[in-house]
């Protein structure tokens, strides 16, 4: 997979509950997320296709849970590239919780 673009940056945007990634200061993408507790629920990860094919989502979900290690929080990888992505990067196993259906009831309780 290609390296993202120097230029790529993430940010964390807590009144929108998302990370944002940007290109050049233009939105290339966002995973979301909602905090339930201690844990941070990830439940959708979107690069835009204008971005696609450049490594960005990897790179946006690494500085992600770096950010959520930082703040003292758990990960729940509900959204399916969130938990891809920790498959293959153990570096993050000591702060992942598994999805329950009380987590996914939650999620969709607080999202209908």
């Amino acid at each position: 997979m290609p390296e993202p673009s120097t230029a790529a940056t993430v940010e964390r945007v807590d009144a929108r509950h998302r990370y944002e990634i940007l290109v050049d200061g233009a939105a290339a993408g966002f995973t979301a997320y909602r905090d339930r507790g201690e844990q941070r629920v990830f439940y959708h990860t979107k690069i835009d296709d204008a971005f696609a094919g450049q490594g960005l989502a990897s790179h946006l979900v690494r500085e992600a849970l770096t950010d959520v290690r930082g703040a003292g929080k758990r990960i729940v990888p509900v959204c399916p590239y969130v938990a891809k992505f920790l498959k293959r990067h153990d570096e993050f196993a000591d702060i992942v919780d598994p999805v329950t259906p009380e987590v996914l009831q939650w999620l969709e309780a607080g999202r209908g």
